[in-house]
């Protein structure tokens, strides 16, 4: 596969931004009336990018078009104000599985400090009937920390596959408890299989997509099922992996779920976009790579953006989805 060359350009109606906050990680599903439902983290830009570990929710809009524009709808899922995600929601991933929609995402609690949050954050899952909600979360994270060095310190940045038979795999990123706190050590990725989308989800004991040079590897996996094998993108920090510098998407695959590689085509995409007329716009950030799948063929791409402005890295932030060949 060469995904960098199945990505299209972008039809500016097919950014989703808010004005007065930041918009991260998009994720999409499909009503059975023909309605799609854009989910993603928001909050206040008052606050600073930063404070997506500590103020973020998930809000959903809607459109009759992938590629056209959306309308603002509401908050989807937000702390729950006790517990393990008392204080935030984010990373929402979504799938369908059997009639049922079921929302992946992090959580957690703190008091309120960067690295506290960041430390209490864990897996947790959603579900609801209908994709106007209500969704019902569970008291329990569905991925916790341990008992594997790889994630015993937090786990977050769910996404999960469903085979042709109906297992569900989840990728998931996984810090471990043995370097300096509150930083800990390596981020890398986990993975976890269950056989019902709420679990129980056995782990993996050992982290995938490694890299030897760098403790810290790759995060914001997104996972998939096509052409009989499994595949990923994933962010690549210090371009170990496409060789095309820091912060840029990788693309693995594997034939089991848990034994991966790079792929032969190692590029998933790099930071920009090309609009239909043409113009490129270069981009300081693009990632939280999500995939939408229509009849079992992946057909949108959804990114969280950022481009420099006035000097500034994070001034502004937005979600793109663009289509796939």
């Amino acid at each position: 596969m060469d995904f960098y060359k199945r990505v299209g350009r972008l039809n500016p109606d097919a950014i989703f931004e808010l004005d007065g906050y930041y918009v991260w990680c998009g994720t999409m599903t499909r009503a059975d009336d023909g309605t799609y439902y854009l989910y993603f983290s928001f909050w206040e830009k008052s606050l600073g990018f930063e404070a997506w570990v500590t103020h973020s929710k998930v809000g959903y809009a809607t459109g009759r078009d992938p590629f056209g524009k959306f309308e603002f709808q509401g908050i989807a899922l937000e702390g729950s104000g006790c517990g393990w995600d008392k204080d935030v929601i984010h990373n929402p991933s979504v799938i369908k599985y059997a009639g049922k929609y079921y929302m992946y995402y992090m959580g957690n609690y703190g008091n309120g400090e960067f690295w506290d949050n960041r430390n209490h954050q864990r897996v947790g899952v959603a579900v609801a009937d209908s994709p106007e909600g209500p969704w019902m979360r569970f008291d329990k994270p569905v991925i916790d920390i341990g008992p594997y060095a790889h994630d015993s310190l937090m786990t977050s940045n769910p996404s999960v596959a469903v085979t042709p038979g109906g297992k569900l795999y989840m990728i998931y990123k996984a810090v471990e408890n043995n370097g300096k706190l509150p930083k800990g050590g390596s981020v890398v990725c986990g993975i976890a299989t269950a056989d019902s989308p709420i679990g129980p989800f056995v782990k993996y004991d050992k982290p995938i997509m490694v890299n030897p040079e760098n403790e810290w590897s790759v995060e914001d996996a997104f996972i998939w099922y096509e052409n009989d094998r499994f595949y990923s993108l994933a962010k690549d920090f210090h371009g170990y992996f496409t060789k095309h510098g820091e912060k840029q998407v990788a693309l693995f695959e594997s034939m089991d779920g848990f034994d991966w590689h790079l792929a032969e085509n190692p590029i998933g995409f790099l930071r920009g976009i090309v609009l239909e007329s043409g113009e490129k716009i270069d981009l300081y950030y693009m990632e939280r790579p999500q995939i939408y799948i229509e009849n079992g063929k992946p057909t949108v791409l959804l990114c969280a953006c950022m481009k420099e402005e006035d000097g500034e890295t994070r001034a502004h932030s937005f979600n793109v989805r663009l289509k796939l060949d």
